[in-house]
């Protein structure tokens, strides 16, 4: 009978280990291959306890990696270990290379005591060898004294040794992992890096480029975040030009800075010009404490040096602690030097744009004297009949002999030599006014010139790329001058105008062609289209393309017309592109805005920023807390719609946009009683100047 037993128990065991050797060769997660070991342990034999120790890095110690039950969870809560070689029986069994059995701990001199196992009375420790390598041991723990037999032990140091080859197999496949890992992520800061290097060499606009590239960072790295410092004209203050996520952008609006050399990373890495990092920003003496920054656990600072200069630095801050490793290091340093080049190239671009745009603002002004004695004979030559007029019409009056359709007549002469004159003031004048640039729409610049000019929307056939979506620009200016070569077009005849625009030949610039079928211009006409006061068209003042000009050149672009006799005109204009912003949603914004406009272009961008907030139509809404109208409308007359503000009483709330500001529009508007005319804002950040 017994030896039956005992045949039965050691089938079992056999069974078991053979369970155990299948479900444990299959698992490559670590914690769960030792987790699912301890428990069919347990499960198939009834024992008490098992645990399964680990030494660690310094071979001093065997930590508890996984215990059975709550004791087991306890223990791990708690970092337990025991040491190597020490008083216990994992230890001597980690040290001597075999088993240990205690079968009653009692009487065991090497023994610990766990508070945790109360109900222990007899132990078996086996050592986990892979090869050569003892890398930990197994605890089993049974309630009853001398409660493990010789084919106990056989079957579970049997189990022992499957564990150790499966623990090395699971090792060896996180290593194998990590250096996957490892070289995706090198991939992909060798990618970013190259990501970097190109458009450094390509972007020359530091409001564009910057913000690119602290996205960059973030994005390669699954930083927390990045953002770029560059020193203010004084040199004594870090001005923060771009910020990723919600954190940057308040900062940005805070007009965030640290001083050179304060109690700031940023501070000390400029003024020392070296790299500065901390792996815990807790334990960090110089650190500045970001509100707006409270999850940052790590921060690495590196210099933007460009020669023995520094421009700036760079910040990366991560909410892990040591989170940079020398990989991240190397690469984000070589992105910094990258950066700083392309810096100091904008820099250097935006000194000779400033110097050119000097030079090409005296040769305006010399262009203009040129044309003074010309237009003083000009003028002269329509006020002497106006000063003729004037005189025979006093004298009428003076006899009482006044000629009704006479007077009329004379009335006509003198409006159309009066207002041919302002236009020659207009011309001459308003190109060398001072010229805002911003970002500018240009689909929005090229519809406002022509319901300026009356030349029908269905006329004009638009086509521009996304990337010549904005032109930098005067809006008013440009709208002037590309209302002159429509106009031009619309007097030779054109029935159709394409306007067509796409990326220049030149590196941060667009093209502009406007092609028309009208009658075109002959070779010698061609030959004196840039010259002030000459035209071939009665009443015109030969003004129109030498001012368009004027305003094409300031903005350091170029103009160029090819014409024939009977195949129409077409003109291109190498203007600089600009890349505003993407549309960010407006915080302050009223309640409910309504704006009176077409569909277009720009009440799409306008509708993007402000989201729900604004709504459109082409009649008022009185309700609403702010009106905003476009001031020209293909829909409806302005006149019609103002009638409506002011019958409804609303013009305090009442604000209308345009691209093109006009003095004596503008005047005339604010007689009728509405709150403010405004130039259109075509970027995020200057959309709150709607109602600001």
């Amino acid at each position: 009978m017994n030896k039956n037993i005992e045949t039965s128990r050691q089938t079992r065991l056999l069974e078991a280990a053979s369970r155990v050797s299948r479900s444990i060769a299959s698992i490559l997660d670590l914690n769960l291959l030792l987790q699912r070991t301890v428990d069919i342990i347990c499960d198939e034999f009834n024992f008490y306890y098992a645990g399964v120790f680990l030494v660690d890095e310094s071979g001093d110690w065997a930590v508890l990696r996984s215990g059975r039950g709550d004791a087991g969870r306890a223990m791990i809560a708690e970092g337990h270990k025991l040491a190597v070689g020490g008083n216990s029986m994992i230890g001597a069994a980690i040290a001597d290379r075999q088993a240990h059995i205690a079968l009653d701990v009692g009487e065991e001199k090497v023994h610990f005591k766990n508070p945790h196992l109360p109900l222990t009375r007899s132990e078996m420790a086996l050592p986990l060898i892979a090869g050569d390598e003892v890398i930990g041991a197994l605890t089993v723990q049974s309630e009853q004294e001398s409660a493990f037999k010789q084919e106990d032990i056989a079957a579970l140091q049997t189990m022992a040794d499957q564990l150790a080859v499966a623990i090395q197999n699971a090792h060896l496949n996180r290593k194998n992992h990590d250096l996957l890992r490892q070289a995706e992520r090198r991939a992909r800061l060798l990618k970013a890096a190259n990501q970097v290097g190109r458009e450094v060499t390509s972007i020359l606009d530091l409001d564009v480029l910057l913000p690119r590239m602290v996205d960059t960072i973030c994005e390669t790295y699954g930083f927390y975040y990045a953002g770029i410092f560059l020193l203010d004209e004084s040199g004594k203050w870090a001005l923060l030009r771009a910020g990723h996520g919600e954190a940057g952008r308040a900062m940005l609006a805070a007009g965030h800075k640290l001083e050179v050399g304060g109690d700031s990373m940023i501070g000390t890495c400029i003024r020392l010009g070296e790299a500065r990092i901390a792996l815990d920003v807790g334990e960090e003496r110089i650190h500045f404490k970001n509100p707006h920054l409270p999850h940052t656990r790590s921060e690495m600072a590196l210099p933007l040096r460009y020669g023995n200069e520094i421009l700036g630095a760079v910040t990366v801050q991560s909410v892990e602690e040591r989170a940079f490793n020398q990989d991240d290091i190397t690469t984000l340093q070589t992105m910094a030097d990258h950066l700083a080049v392309a810096i100091q190239n904008a820099y250097t671009l935006q000194a000779l744009k400033k110097a050119h745009a000097e030079i090409l603002r005296n040769k305006v002004y010399e262009a203009l004297t040129a044309s003074t004695t010309e237009a003083i004979h000009w003028i002269g030559n329509k006020i002497v009949p106006m000063t003729m007029t004037i005189r025979r019409m006093q004298d009428e009056l003076a006899a009482g002999q006044v000629d009704k359709a006479s007077l009329a007549e004379d009335l006509e002469l003198l409006a159309e030599s009066a207002e041919q004159i302002v236009q020659v003031k207009e011309q001459l004048i308003g190109q060398v006014r001072d010229q805002k640039l911003r970002p500018v729409l240009l689909a929005d610049v090229l519809r406002t010139a022509a319901l300026q000019r009356g030349v029908p929307l269905k006329m004009l056939k638009t086509k521009i790329a996304p990337d010549a979506a904005y032109v930098t620009a005067d809006s008013t200016q440009l709208v002037r001058a590309v209302g002159n070569f429509l106009q031009n077009a619309v007097e030779a005849g054109a029935r159709q105008i394409v306007a067509e625009a796409g990326p220049g030949s030149e590196n941060e610039t667009l093209n502009l062609v406007l092609q028309d079928d009208g009658a075109g211009m002959s070779a010698e006409m061609l030959s004196k289209a840039w010259t002030p006061f000459s035209t071939s068209k009665p009443g015109h003042t030969g003004l129109g393309l030498p001012a368009a000009l004027h305003v094409i050149t300031q903005l350091m672009g170029r103009v160029e017309i090819q014409s024939e006799p009977g195949k129409g005109t077409t003109i291109t204009m190498t203007l600089p592109v600009a890349h505003p912003p993407k549309p960010q949603a407006i915080a302050d914004a009223p309640k409910a805005v309504w704006l009176v406009d077409d569909d277009d272009e720009w009440a799409k961008f306008l509708r993007k920023v402000m989201g729900q907030t604004l709504r459109r139509g082409t009649e008022i809404e009185p309700q609403a807390d702010l009106i905003l109208i476009e001031e020209y409308l293909e829909a409806r007359s302005l006149e019609n719609i103002l009638e409506a503000v002011n019958k409804a009483g609303v013009g305090a709330k009442t604000v209308i946009v345009t691209a093109a500001l006009n003095v004596d529009r503008m005047t005339g508007y604010l007689k009728q009683g509405v709150h403010d005319v405004i130039l259109k804002p075509y970027s995020a950040e200057e959309v709150p100047t709607l109602w600001r």
